[in-house]
C-alpha cells in the first residue's frame, strides 16, 4: 500500500469512528459506481448521509475541507444517486457532509461539516 493510500485509510477510519461515536450508522464505505466513489455512506435517523473524507498529514496544501469543489460535488452526487438506486433508498432524505481529518495534529483533529454542500441543483435530485 502506498503512503497516500495509508493516509486515506487512516483518515477514513478516524472519520468513521468519529461519526459512529456521534450516533451515525455507517451503511457503506468506499462505495463505488462507474462515476466514482463515496468514502462513507451513513444513516442519521431517516437521513442518508454521503460523506467525503479529506485527510491531510501536513498543512502544505491547506485545510482538507477546501478540496471539495464543484466538480467533485457533482461526482459525489452522481455516485450517491447510484447508491440510493442500488440500496432501495431512492426518495429518502439525504445530505452531503465533509469530514476533514488533520493527521498532523496529535491526536488527529477531526472536523465535521454537516450539509457541506447543498443537494439542490446536483444530478441527484
Amino acid at each position: 500500500m502506498s503512503r497516500r493510500q495509508e493516509v486515506a485509510v487512516a483518515g477514513e477510519a478516524a472519520a468513521r469512528a468519529f461519526l459512529e461515536a456521534r450516533g451515525l450508522r455507517v451503511l457503506a464505505s468506499r462505495f463505488r459506481a462507474l462515476r466514482g466513489e463515496i468514502d462513507l455512506v451513513a444513516r442519521e435517523g431517516s437521513t442518508v448521509v454521503f460523506v467525503e473524507v479529506k485527510t491531510r498529514r501536513t498543512a502544505t496544501f491547506g485545510p482538507p475541507e477546501g478540496a471539495v469543489r464543484a466538480p467533485k460535488q457533482r461526482q459525489i452526487a452522481k455516485v450517491a444517486e447510484a447508491f440510493l438506486s442500488a440500496s432501495g433508498l431512492r426518495g429518502a432524505p439525504c445530505r452531503f457532509d465533509v469530514v476533514a481529518v488533520d493527521l498532523a495534529a496529535h491526536p488527529a483533529r477531526v472536523t465535521w461539516i454537516r450539509d457541506a454542500f447543498p443537494a439542490e441543483g446536483l444530478p441527484l435530485l
